[in-house]
């Protein structure tokens, strides 16, 4: 009797790079049912959106701030946190304050119901992604970037600006 030497099949290029792409998209359809499932979290507990929460939790750490250092916080452009701050100034959760000469210069504040809200909300979702990257090595973080600019270069998303 002659021993049967030969390999089990093994998957095919082709066959092994669907079963990864189909990875990659669960994956990303994860990531974004995740961060819906965050947002609609903050706007049932307490009607602010994910943006909002950013938005008060600078003014929470840094004290009153202009609006284009609120930016630069929440990593988004100026133009975003106008929006957010209406909506945040509507819900009697900061005020502008006037301190300048030039009525164009103005300074967000928390009212006391914001700094309520800013300390006893969960922490925004950057900041889990933030604790979770001060773990890792720099070259892990690196291959993260290089694979996620990959991606948002697919998907034509390189340069879409982010509110």
């Amino acid at each position: 009797m002659q021993a049967n030497h030969e390999k089990p099949p093994q998957e095919t290029p082709s066959a092994n790079n669907l079963n990864r792409t189909r990875e990659i998209i669960f994956l990303i359809r994860k990531l974004m049912q995740g961060g819906e499932l965050y947002t609609k979290e903050l706007n049932k507990r307490y009607s602010i959106s994910a943006a909002q929460l950013n938005c008060l939790l600078a003014l929470y750490e840094h004290g009153p701030l202009p609006p284009s250092q609120i930016a630069k916080h929440m990593m988004v452009k100026s133009s975003t946190v106008t929006g957010v701050v209406d909506r945040l100034e509507q819900k009697g959760l900061i005020t502008r304050i006037r301190n300048s000469p030039d009525r164009r210069v103005i300074t967000i504040q928390l009212t006391d119901a914001g700094k309520h809200l800013a300390h006893n909300a969960p922490p925004p979702i950057q900041r889990k992604i933030i604790k979770g990257l001060e773990k890792l090595s720099q070259k892990e973080i690196d291959r993260i970037v290089l694979g996620l600019t990959k991606l948002t270069d697919m998907l034509d998303v390189l340069d879409l600006d982010v509110e």
